[in-house]
């Protein structure tokens, strides 16, 4: 059994209809997973209320600014409103993203119990948004914050991150690359949003490892850039929970980038990861083909179940 930790309350961060980040990606998902062959053995589970989360906002105030906590807060309390151009903030959104954040925690320690995969399907996603500043249609650092709780948990002293999203994720690495028991590894289209991410920056204690690839890159590009740097990389650092920010928005079918994957080769990346350890929490970041999207979210769990 793979836990999946979602909630319906994650459709209520409204972000408007032709926006791509909009809640239809997650019932695509669902509704993939619900009709896969391996079906009977998704262990759905409800994430835990953010208020009967004990650790949440210790941990939330560690990755981001009390400042731009409550403006968050303000902003979805007054009716909502852009947070910047590309980041709309409803009604709820503040506190669906506690939710999210609350499901990535209970995500870690789903793992770190059974040293099996966990995938936490849930929205908004949160590489880009920064400890000051959300942004790239990101409110909190999911996968930041998660690496942080992780590292109060007994017996974890490393936690990696792999960030296999499209578009680098500026904002976990600008809240890691300061903590020297975390690595943080990103391959993202560059030039593309949000512009960061050169493979000269190398983080604070050489736990930094970024691989920009040019548009247009395929399986042909990625799967050296696997072999012969992330595996190593993650591997070398021999942590003991591996985090992916599960971005599936370089898929060729997806609208906001141009590269060229296809829903398959993220079962390969998958198996890299598994390679590596099973002790995996992946955690959806973008995708917006509702097609490929829902397809390569199967085929990553599928090999998690293989």
């Amino acid at each position: 059994m793979l836990p999946v930790i979602y909630s319906d309350e994650f459709l209520d961060h409204k972000t408007g209809k032709y926006h791509p980040e909009r809640p239809e990606r997650l019932s695509a998902i669902a509704t993939a997973l619900k009709a896969a062959t391996f079906a009977d053995k998704i262990d759905w589970r409800s994430p835990t209320p953010s208020s009967e989360q004990p650790s949440l906002m210790s941990v939330l105030v560690r990755a981001h600014s009390p400042a731009y906590i409550k403006k968050l807060w303000q902003i979805a309390s007054s009716g909502g409103g852009p947070l910047d151009g590309d980041t709309p903030v409803s009604p709820r959104s503040y506190d669906v993203a506690l939710l999210a954040v609350s499901a990535w925690l209970d995500g870690v320690e789903a793992v770190l119990k059974s040293a099996n995969p966990a995938f936490v399907l849930a929205r908004p996603p949160g590489h880009h948004a920064e400890s000051d500043a959300g942004m790239g249609f990101c409110l909190f650092s999911n996968a930041a914050i998660a690496a942080l709780f992780a590292l109060e948990q007994p017996g974890i002293n490393r936690v990696a991150i792999l960030d296999w999203d499209v578009h680098h994720g500026n904002g976990t690495q600008a809240i890691v690359e300061t903590q020297a028991r975390i690595a943080y590894c990103s391959l993202h289209q560059y030039p593309c949003y949000p512009g960061t991410g050169r493979a000269t920056e190398r983080g604070f204690h050489n736990n930094v490892l970024n691989l920009p690839v040019p548009p247009g890159s395929d399986i042909a590009v990625y799967q050296p850039l696997f072999e012969k740097q992330v595996v190593p990389f993650l591997a070398n650092f021999q942590a003991d929970l591996l985090i992916v920010s599960a971005g599936y928005d370089a898929n060729a079918a997806d609208p906001l980038a141009s590269i060229n994957l296809q829903p398959e080769d993220y079962a390969l990346f998958t198996d890299y990861c598994l390679g590596i350890t099973r002790k995996i929490l992946f955690g959806l970041e973008g995708g917006y083909d509702f097609g490929s999207l829902s397809q390569s979210v199967v085929a990553t769990i599928e090999h998690c179940l293989l």
